[in-house]
């Protein structure tokens, strides 16, 4: 149990937790992993039978952490110390932990939320919110992403090396053990109102967003990959039918300025890709994601020469048009051009000369990163 400053409900909960331990005739240990308390919560749980473990680094992934790296147990069962969570009804847990599952995660929307347990922000955007981006980015079957309630495989958890050190540790767990491939399920647990008179550590939008920048973070599909893909694919469609002639819809008609936001469209989409590309390799070579076999195979097939050679080759044909507007530009006696003709032909040119341009130092820069992954 992470702590701070829980002398009011801590005793009950130690209590809870060594009561099914004893009632089920399971060896094990009430750890109380201490964040900095200053209200005689040690003592509490020193008085009752728990072992206390004191960790400096202040939050709550950080005391979560410390608690699980002193922890004895083959099976680690993790919950707050508010009595929110009912310690003494653990065994759908300890059944699928025996069953090899190596997370067991809570669902609290099947158990049941009381009322008054869950703030109306929470429980209605926040959670259903959050836990659904995150079964569609990482494909988890997991229905609540922030349940504080799990039980897990201790070597297991230890071995995606968790670093959060705040409320989006939670997330963090579900997240790696879904793509280093664990073995998860989840079980009802239910979610009382908790026994405090104090509000509680959580922080609706600061922490909200914590959790969104992890999801968003450890997805560069999400993040980039998609966004980046749509804007080229839209742009490059809108460009090569507006450098034709405008485009009439009804009453309406696209024309120059529409191309030049296609353009826009074009250079911010080729970005998004590399940033996509660039952010999963960094991430795998640091340790912040699994090796991906499909990624690498893809990467296999690139070469510094090989982007040399297409950007150089978009940038010939960038040149190329330019020269022809020139040209187009001298058939006028180098006068006054019509804008929207001139356009249709600058406009590419200058997408291709600067896409070009960025594939080649993209490579280059694609190419360091592989350096140092090879060196390692």
């Amino acid at each position: 149990m992470p702590c701070l400053n829980e002398a009011e409900t801590l005793e009950v909960c130690i209590r809870k937790a060594k009561g099914f331990l004893e009632k089920n005739n399971i060896v094990g240990e009430v750890l109380i992993a201490d964040n900095g308390s200053t209200d005689g919560s040690q003592e509490i749980a020193t008085n009752n039978g728990a072992t206390v473990v004191a960790v400096k680094e202040k939050g709550y992934g950080a005391a979560l952490r410390g608690g699980v790296k002193a922890a004895q147990g083959r099976y680690v069962i993790m919950g707050d110390a508010d009595d929110s969570y009912d310690f003494s009804n653990l065994m759908p847990f300890v059944e699928k932990l025996r069953e090899g599952y190596e997370l067991v995660m809570g669902n609290r929307r099947t158990g049941g939320i009381a009322k008054g347990a869950m703030p109306f922000l929470h429980r209605y955007l926040g959670n259903p919110v959050l836990s659904f981006l995150g079964r569609i980015f990482y494909r988890s079957k997991i229905g609540d992403f922030q349940c504080g309630l799990r039980g897990f495989s201790r070597e297991s958890i230890e071995n995606l090396n968790l670093y959060t050190p705040g409320m989006e540790y939670s997330s963090e767990m579900v997240v790696k053990a879904t793509l280093h491939k664990l073995k998860i399920t989840e079980v009802p647990t239910t979610l009382s109102p908790d026994g405090r008179s104090r509000p509680p550590h959580l922080r609706t939008w600061s922490d909200g967003w914590r959790y969104l920048k992890f999801l968003l973070v450890h997805s560069p599909r999400w993040l980039f990959l998609y966004p980046g893909a749509f804007l080229f694919v839209v742009g490059l469609i809108m460009m090569c039918i507006l450098s034709q002639g405008p485009l009439r819809i009804g009453n309406s008609a696209l024309d120059i300025n529409t191309l030049l936001y296609a353009a826009m469209s074009v250079f911010l989409g080729l970005q998004l890709m590399s940033f996509a590309v660039f952010s999963k390799l960094y991430s795998i070579s640091i340790g912040l994601m699994p090796n991906d076999s499909r990624f690498v195979k893809m990467l296999s097939k690139f070469s510094l020469e090989r982007g040399l050679i297409s950007g150089a080759i978009l940038v010939a044909i960038g040149i190329a048009t330019l020269l022809y507007a020139l040209f187009y530009w001298e058939q006028r006696a180098f006068g006054e051009l019509v804008a929207s003709e001139i356009m249709r032909i600058t406009i590419p040119s200058m997408v291709s000369i600067v896409c070009g341009v960025q594939i080649v130092f993209s490579s280059f820069y694609l190419y360091t990163i592989e350096i140092k992954q090879h060196k390692k």
